[in-house]
């Protein structure tokens, strides 16, 4: 019998089996597990997970991104229907859901470094295309009762409303962010919330693919965690984005799994 391949630093790792090609992620959780196959990188390739161990993080699925009063991303919309036939299987499966998104106060807008500033502020560089894309600056009105721009508690920083409805505030975790990246540092909410809820093995979600995923996916990666990307509960408007961010997160990030592989192929013990 082929000895498991073990990537084992000080008891907090994973095995590899050579003749299943499966990689264990479990670090020896007697909980109950699941197994999922991959849907990119090497083929017939699967890895074994402890939903106890586990946490969905879906990424900025909000109302500025996805509602038509404020965005045209049909591949978001997808997402969000994928996402939405999904969540209530991740909860029975034991896994925690966390809703990461754009809550900024007055004081994160004052103190926005200038690069951060300048990706939200299009309209003041140059004429938007699409009104209803045009940015002015974190905090600034948008008009129409959409509230200032991805502040905390206005209307398009709210979670897209189909997936406000699915969500549980008794049981998920909502967390707010003020860059890019969710766990740029260790003050984040995502940061101070992940150790509490036990997590180890996080499934990534939402919008956009090559942007504030990316960027937390790749935290993420950098802190130690192991990064799963649910390919088809992810979308960009960036031409190549999520093929690329797919190829990279296959073959260096983590895993890239189909969500449909949880939902209807899933095999449990």
């Amino acid at each position: 019998m082929t000895a498991d391949l073990r990537f084992d630093p000080q008891g907090d790792g994973w095995t590899f089996n050579k003749e299943t090609q499966t990689y264990d992620l479990r670090r020896a959780s007697p909980s109950r597990r699941f197994t999922v196959l991959t849907s990119q990188g090497p083929p017939n390739t699967s890895v074994t997970l402890a939903p106890a161990l586990s946490a969905l993080v879906v990424i900025d699925m909000q109302n500025f991104f996805l509602h038509p009063r404020c965005n045209d991303h049909p591949s978001g919309l997808a997402a969000v229907e994928r996402t939405l036939q999904d969540v209530d299987k991740w909860r029975e499966i034991g896994i925690k859901v966390i809703w990461l998104n754009w809550g900024l106060t007055d004081e994160d807008i004052v103190s926005m470094p200038a690069a951060a500033q300048h990706s939200f502020a299009s309209a003041v560089v140059s004429p938007p295309v699409d009104d209803r894309q045009a940015t002015y600056g974190f905090g600034s009105d948008m008009g129409d009762d959409r509230g200032r721009l991805l502040v905390a508690c206005s209307w398009n920083a709210q979670l897209y409303d189909p997936l406000q409805d699915a969500s549980r505030p008794g049981s998920d975790l909502f967390c707010d962010k003020n860059r890019i990246s969710g766990l740029w540092n260790s003050e984040m909410p995502l940061a101070k919330a992940l150790p509490g809820a036990g997590s180890r093995t996080l499934l990534f979600a939402g919008v956009n693919t090559d942007q504030c995923i990316l960027g937390t996916l790749a935290d993420a990666y950098y802190r130690g965690f192991d990064c799963i990307l649910l390919e088809n509960c992810c979308a960009t408007k960036t031409p190549g984005g999520q093929e690329v961010t797919v190829y990279n997160t296959a073959r260096g990030y983590g895993f890239v799994v189909d969500s449909r592989s949880f939902c209807d192929d899933l095999v449990t013990s």
